[in-house]
């Protein structure tokens, strides 16, 4: 039983934090939502056109957005009352939703509408994530902030298990206006949890600064942290030509024809060994060298998207995925932790926009690389070389960056 202590997640935050507990349910309930709609909007955009590249495009569509307002968001987060600027953002989001469950039940909408619809949305997300990241310090504490961080992450693994599984469900079972219709009914629980929770104190604002030299000024200092450039480069090298989503509507119809039920266990099966692995991060929370461990994670993660693409097996590509999963659990943790102990509160809301934006921008950057490789040279080649790249560029990356493998030599308090 000691043995299993050491290494489950300590959830001490939760009991002791009304507020952490607020702000992490309620985007449990609203997470498992916004999942729904992530596999019902390419699976939609891929029956109306057949065509991986456009599902790809989809990505290229919500970054733009998402570069866009990234850094004016995690300013605005360090400069006003976060509790009111989540509320806002997640009104927006569950606005577009609604906008889908209307072009769902009216036919089928042009996708020109569906990739605006995306890209309002991601601009919103934009705003959500580096907010709700940056108010976790203030609600849990520096002693806390490890375990956390890393029991955030295994509840926004559940919900990318429970959503995606329910949506491939939901669209067999009911279609497309029922499973977008459900992400708008979740979204109500994370705008009650956010309107409950206290205001937190406001940040520090230099007295005369003015917004654009707070924008610029989080350039900046993430510039000068060798430590935090490299979380970012690695997990952008990662995501960017490891992670082949845009192509998993494709497998599932067309490689392992198990229709949309087969693109909900494959988006789930990243997210189940997510899970696990964020459940047992027990044994982090005083290892000091988390840079190491990040770039062991992501070439696990690398070799496992390899593999994917040699098989013509639903499972044992999940297996491969589930593997994956779990490594980029952990790698995510680590980055999250470097992030929040490497960065003072003033200057959360901007990095944790910088790192939402290589977080939510790296997918999608995927997106389009790999159904962009897939109309060149096939399905299968561009799972495979995108794992490859992911394994070989680790050695550049720490090239540049050699601050991020030496993070933690000092042990951690």
């Amino acid at each position: 039983m000691r043995r299993l202590r050491g290494v489950a997640v300590d959830t001490s935050a939760l009991r002791d934090s009304r507020d952490f507990r607020l702000l992490v349910l309620g985007g449990l309930v609203s997470g498992v939502g916004t999942q729904v709609t992530l596999v019902a909007l390419p699976f939609q955009v891929y029956v109306l056109t057949r065509s991986s590249f456009l599902v790809g495009l989809l990505g290229l569509v919500e970054l733009v957005p998402l570069v866009v307002v990234a850094l004016l968001g995690g300013t605005l987060a360090d400069r006003m009352d976060r509790r009111r600027l989540l509320l806002a953002s997640q009104l927006v989001q569950a606005g577009t939703s609604t906008c889908l469950v209307i072009g769902a039940a009216a036919g089928s909408p042009p996708v020109a509408v569906l990739y605006l619809i995306a890209a309002v949305a991601s601009g919103a997300s934009a705003v959500d994530r580096p907010t709700r990241a940056a108010m976790v310090p203030a609600l849990v504490g520096p002693e806390r902030l490890r375990s956390a961080i890393s029991f955030n992450y295994g509840l926004v693994q559940v919900a990318m298990v429970v959503g995606p599984a329910t949506g491939g469900i939901v669209i067999a079972a009911g279609g497309l206006t029922w499973a977008y219709a459900l992400d708008v009914a979740t979204f109500v629980a994370m705008i009650v949890a956010a309107w409950a929770i206290a205001a937190p104190p406001r940040p520090a604002v230099e007295p005369g600064a003015s917004f654009l030299a707070a924008v610029r000024d989080g350039i900046h200092f993430a510039a000068r942290s060798g430590e935090l450039m490299g979380s970012f480069a690695i997990d952008i090298l990662a995501m960017t030509f490891g992670m082949p989503r845009a192509l998993f509507p494709a497998l599932a119809l067309t490689v392992y024809d198990a229709g949309p039920q087969g693109v909900g266990i494959l988006y789930a099966a990243v997210s189940a060994g997510a899970v696990v692995a964020a459940f047992s991060t027990g044994w982090m929370i005083h290892v000091p060298r988390l840079g190491r461990i990040v770039v062991f994670a992501v070439a696990v993660w690398g070799v496992g998207i390899a593999l994917l693409g040699l098989t013509s097996s639903l499972w044992i590509g999940a297996a491969c995925l589930l593997v994956a999963g779990a490594a980029d659990s952990v790698s995510a943790v680590c980055r999250s932790t470097i992030l929040q102990t490497a960065t003072p509160d003033e200057l959360r809301g901007r990095m944790s926009a910088i790192f939402t934006l290589v977080v939510a921008g790296g997918p999608r950057l995927g997106d389009v690389e790999s159904g962009s490789v897939a109309a060149i040279a096939g399905t299968r080649f561009s799972v495979v070389s995108g794992g490859v790249v992911c394994v070989l560029g680790i050695l550049p990356v720490l090239a540049a960056f050699p601050a991020f493998w030496r993070y933690g030599e000092e042990p951690a308090a």
